[in-house]
């Protein structure tokens, strides 16, 4: 029987049943080849071709499972990330948008039998975060750019340095209010001392002397009572001015006792060292670059293999502000790096570091104390104008001199 006609009802047939996606049992990967029913899967077993498949599969199996298996990782994650970023998704949602796609590698050429032991699998390797609910296998993306890790690292760094100064104005409000506190206690306790008699025969004196404000407030009572009993003679529209006379010549006394020079208060030097802060912060200038040239750096990358994950490195040059090349301290290997690669490195007290960031940029100091629970150390500056100033530098501004 010879072939239908490519416009026939069976050609076009044929087509339509094509087009979609058919059983995966049906499916050969080795031959990328799909079929409708099993007996189309059976005849295609037994033919030439397939057999030649299977021959060149027998010589390494193991090779054509591992490439399938990272075909379908690497398409799987690429869809994952690209269609729903870092949100979390049932896993059963991601699978059958990725297997939409006629030409997709399919899962029983790999080394997963189940989605549940792929998903599993990629929470091992830490590609994403699953977890099991009633309703299934849930995963989330776990982005691991550079650029990415770069940013939401600069963005902890900013939040917690703005923490850190927030505590610090908080602590120091409440120091200033028990000071202000403390004070005022201290002037409202009287002092009290016995009373002695060295001799019988001696009298007992007391000093009751009355200040002359006092004394002139009082006369000045005084002579407000005899206005007002004056007035109750003369009339009761005649002692409200006589009122205003007194307290008109009340004021000038007042006056004199507040000429005097007060001392500051709590908020005012709060207020002043606020300004003295704002004009700091704005005369200090940092920069998102902070190599420098013979210091001691960390290697944190992994991308170059345990041998030197965590090894320290002196910086022999630096390359366009943010690249840099440093040279190993044990093996003595030279490499380029990007200073996301890199950390800096805090020695122990006592010894010399460079200052890479902030208004001291490039002071060489002496390490005098490290304070873990603020992430800072404290530093004596050892030149510029401000030599011999202590300050507190975070950690990432400065690293231990070569």
């Amino acid at each position: 029987m010879g072939k239908a006609d490519f416009l026939s009802p069976k050609a076009i047939s044929n087509r339509i049943k094509s087009k979609g996606l058919q059983k995966l049992r049906w499916y050969c990967q080795m031959c990328q080849k799909q079929c409708r029913d099993e007996n189309g899967f059976k005849c295609h077993c037994m033919s030439e071709s397939h057999q030649r498949q299977l021959l060149l599969a027998s010589e390494n199996p193991t090779k054509f499972m591992d490439y399938f298996s990272d075909e379908f990782k690497s398409d799987f994650l690429e869809l994952l990330r690209r269609r729903f970023g870092t949100k979390r998704v049932h896993n059963n949602i991601v699978y059958n948008e990725y297997i939409s796609h006629r030409e997709h590698v399919h899962m029983n050429s790999t080394q997963w039998e189940t989605l549940t032991d792929f998903t599993k699998w990629l929470g091992r390797k830490g590609l994403c975060k699953v977890d099991e609910t009633p309703k299934g296998w849930y995963i989330q993306y776990v982005d691991r750019d550079p650029e990415t890790i770069r940013r939401q690292e600069e963005q902890a760094r900013k939040k917690k340095q703005e923490l850190d100064d927030e505590e610090r104005s908080a602590k120091f409000i409440q120091e200033q209010v028990r000071r202000g506190m403390d004070g005022k206690e201290a002037e409202a306790q009287p002092v009290y001392t016995e009373l002695k008699r060295e001799s019988e025969e001696e009298k007992v004196a007391f000093n009751l002397s009355v200040p002359v404000a006092s004394s002139s407030r009082s006369s000045s009572v005084l002579g407000a009572s005899s206005v007002l009993g004056a007035s109750s003679v003369l009339g009761p529209l005649k002692a409200p001015a006589s009122l205003s006379s007194v307290k008109r010549k009340e004021a000038p006394s007042g006056s004199d006792s507040r000429g005097e020079k007060k001392k500051k208060s709590a908020l005012e030097e709060i207020m002043e060292l606020e300004e003295k802060k704002k004009k700091k912060q704005s005369s200090a200038v940092r920069t998102d670059y902070w190599l420098q040239p013979n210091i001691v750096v960390k290697i944190v990358t992994k991308k170059l293999g345990e041998k030197y994950h965590k090894k320290k490195a002196v910086v022999m040059e630096v390359k366009e502000k943010y690249g840099a090349v440093v040279k190993l301290i044990d093996s003595g290997d030279k490499l380029k790096l990007d200073q996301n690669h890199l950390e800096t490195v805090i020695p122990a007290p006592g010894k010399r570091v460079l200052i890479l960031n902030g208004p001291y940029r490039d002071t060489e100091a002496l390490l005098e104390g490290i304070d873990e629970k603020k992430f800072s150390a404290t530093l004596t500056l050892d030149s510029g104008p401000q030599k011999g100033d202590m300050v507190d530098i975070a950690y990432e501004d400065f690293s231990k001199l070569a």
